[in-house]
């Protein structure tokens, strides 16, 4: 089973519409002067046996109050109504509720108060921005009631729904490949494949953040078996992860991808300086992998954005209070080809099979509101790869005159944490020599079983 979300931002705030609603009635000069009517919310009360089909298309809703009727069912087609904040069902004579709730997920509010509900759908437990779970008066079983009245008690009977619902979803689409040229099979050529992943640290992956999850979606052990597998579908030459856990690096990570014919590096956030052996664990970083039979490591450089600022602040309070603050990361890898990753044949030449490229992996900050401090750690990772370069090109052909940055093709990958249109997306795009992969640029999260 899978869970999909793509991208989507959810308004936190949300005000209670005032019980004591009022109306007011257009005059005759406000219709002849063209002005419209607009009614969120809607009241409908008596002793109302059945709903016309034509409500279900009253979709701008916000607020519908269905209270002190007769209602001895509601029809699966109240989804429909897919902007409602609030739905009060109280004081009717329910005695089932249609699994279709559940996927009213922008409820905030949904009052079931005295009705002869016995058992609740467990699709319910899918309305993780619920607040307000109306349920007395109803003959539910004393397990529910009692997670119910429980400190908490909505969110935690939500939970409860959501782990013990059957979910049977598709697996999701295989992921295409970006194919940047088709390669010239006349002549030997490199060939290889790149593949860039966040794979969300164990500390964030929390029914907080992701209240649209079971929990056990969100264990470790079973997201780190997905991981793999789906790492493994793909085989792809370089990996670049991010939100690696130190010890999910060392323990998990590394021998996992050792077996299957790789090898890899990894830096965690300058957090971990400051922490002891324990804390410092739990840590998450970047990792590069790359396959040994077709690259070998030359060199590992790690970019911390918090030194960088530091050192080139000049006084500025910014850069000292925004930027400083913030121990993300980017990190490096000067690799070398080898035969292996020629196609149609290896060079004629030995040495010319040798060729450097620089592979990076970086994570920007998350925050929204710093937009500012991506960019500027977007700009100072470009002006460390231009110097990482400049050097290599040094080493890889020691009789040039000047360093040339182009020599040597780099590879930047990573989580920006942005949009497409960002500074921080496309500033990277002005370096001739530079091919980017940013495939986070929206968020995608799946969970299978």
């Amino acid at each position: 089973m899978m869970f999909e979300i793509l991208g989507i931002s959810f308004n936190k705030t949300y005000d209670s519409p005032n019980p004591r609603r009022a109306h007011s009635i257009m005059s005759a000069e406000d219709i002849n002067a063209g002005k419209r009517s607009y009614w969120p919310e809607l009241e409908i009360t008596g002793t109302i046996r059945n709903l016309s089909p034509e409500l279900w298309k009253l979709q701008h809703l916000t607020s519908l109050y269905l209270n002190d009727n007769n209602l001895s069912r509601i029809p699966p087609e109240i989804c429909r109504l897919e902007h409602l904040t609030y739905l009060d069902l109280s004081s009717n004579k329910l005695r089932s509720l249609p699994a279709e709730l559940g996927d009213m997920i922008i409820l905030r509010e949904l009052l079931l108060n005295n009705n002869y509900l016995r058992v609740l759908p467990y699709e319910l437990g899918k309305l993780f921005q619920l607040q307000n779970l109306g349920l007395k008066g109803n003959p539910l079983s004393a397990e529910i009631l009692s997670i119910y009245s429980e400190p908490n008690g909505t969110q935690k009977l939500l939970t409860y729904m959501l782990d013990h619902l059957t979910v049977n979803c598709p697996q999701p689409e295989p992921r295409q490949w970006v194919v940047l040229e088709q390669p010239d099979r006349s002549k030997p050529i490199a060939v290889f494949t790149v593949m860039c992943y966040n794979v969300l640290c164990d500390k964030y992956a929390t029914r907080q953040i992701y209240g649209y999850c079971p929990s056990w979606a969100l264990n470790w052990e079973y997201r780190r078996k997905g991981i793999m597998d789906e790492i493994r579908q793909y085989a792809a030459d370089i990996l670049s992860l991010q939100e690696v856990e130190t010890d999910q690096f060392f323990n998990f990570f590394l021998p996992e991808l050792q077996r299957d014919g790789y090898d890899g590096i990894f830096s965690p956030k300058s957090r971990a300086k400051t922490m002891g052996e324990t804390e410092r664990k739990f840590v998450d970083g970047c990792a590069i992998f790359y396959r040994t039979s077709k690259f070998s490591l030359v060199k590992k450089h790690l970019v911390e954005f918090n030194q960088l600022a530091m050192a080139n602040a000049e006084g500025s309070d910014n850069m000292l209070n925004r930027v400083m603050t913030k121990d993300n990361i980017g990190l490096a890898a000067l690799l070398e080809t080898k035969e292996a990753i020629f196609d149609n044949g290896a060079p004629a030449d030995p040495a010319a099979a040798r060729q450097p490229i620089l592979i990076c992996t970086a994570h920007m900050h998350w925050d929204p509101e710093f937009c500012d401090v991506k960019l500027i750690q977007t700009m100072m990772l470009m002006s460390e790869l231009k110097t990482i370069a400049e050097e290599s090109s040094h080493s890889f052909r020691p009789g040039s005159h000047a360093p040339d940055v182009n020599s040597i093709p780099t590879l930047l990958c990573g989580d920006l944490n942005s949009l497409p249109d960002s500074g921080e997306a496309n500033f990277p795009a002005t370096f001739s020599c530079l091919l980017c992969v940013f495939p986070k640029l929206y968020e995608r999260l799946y969970f299978w079983r």
